[in-house]
């Protein structure tokens, strides 16, 4: 591991959607302990200010900016007050939820109805054209940026009962990977995260309650543990810097083994 973040990614501003909880938090502090002015993103100001508070206790540099990357009118408005940005991460993104109240149903895709589909799409493949098609311009410009899409195993291996979050996600990579070629002579990079599952919110309440339900969920995994929030934020960092500056068009598994990407 790298020990010394500081001046990592020093003097580049980015943007982290979805940044006001779990890994888009985790990713938005280690890109401002890495030494990146950061802009936290959230549907909710309050979140989005919480996450700015704890960077800037750190003495550290970043702002809140409120937007929902499913509107094209709010990604504007984003856009307007941040500014041009050197990188982005598309972290923003939801699915079916197995534990607690809200989102998709946990069911087959012959037991889901159609009018479920559109929101899962919306904000996990039109956010992140949304948002890159937004921030692009001044990265072509400068000839130099970076654009890192999180996506998941739902969409890199297949899961059942995740069919229609599986399909925005492959189509969230294979966005990446098209226009990796695309932009790789004007400096910028395009890379996604893979990820596993990620034990906090919901899923972590109900695994402290029921601690048995754990082990099944880890019983896959050959590292032996769910994931934490923190895991993806190093490589976001690394991809994201003038280190990776030849390594594009990629998806990097950050998953415990969960599915090999050879």
């Amino acid at each position: 591991m790298i020990r010394d973040w500081s001046n990592f990614i020093g003097g580049r501003t980015a943007v982290v959607t979805g940044s006001g909880a779990g890994v888009g938090r985790a990713i938005a502090i280690q890109m401002a302990r890495a030494g990146a002015t950061v802009w936290v993103n959230d549907l909710h100001l309050d979140r989005a200010e919480r996450v700015v508070d704890e960077i800037r206790a750190e003495g550290l540099t970043a702002e809140p900016v409120v937007g929902d990357v499913t509107d094209w009118d709010s990604v504007q408005q984003m856009r307007s007050a941040t500014g041009p940005v050197d990188i982005v991460v598309n972290n923003a993104g939801s699915g079916v939820r197995f534990f607690g109240e809200g989102g998709a149903r946990l069911v087959s895709f012959a037991e889901s109805r159609p009018d479920e589909w559109d929101p899962i799409m919306r904000v996990n493949l039109a956010g992140v054209l949304y948002v890159t098609h937004t921030y692009l311009a001044s990265m072509l410009e400068q000839q130099w940026g970076r654009v890192l899409t999180i996506i998941s195993d739902a969409g890199r291996r297949g899961e059942r009962n995740q069919v229609v979050y599986g399909a925005a996600k492959a189509a969230a990579a294979g966005f990446t990977r098209g226009l990796a070629v695309e932009v790789g002579r004007a400096g910028v990079t395009v890379n996604c995260l893979s990820l596993g599952s990620i034990r906090h919110a919901d899923m972590a309440r109900h695994l402290d309650e029921h601690p048995e339900r754990e082990a099944l969920l880890t019983r896959p995994y050959p590292m032996g543990r769910l994931g934490r929030v923190d895991d993806p934020a190093p490589l976001a960092v690394l991809l994201c810097s003038d280190a990776a500056e030849w390594i594009t068009g990629q998806v990097y598994p950050v998953d415990g083994g969960y599915a090999p990407a050879l």
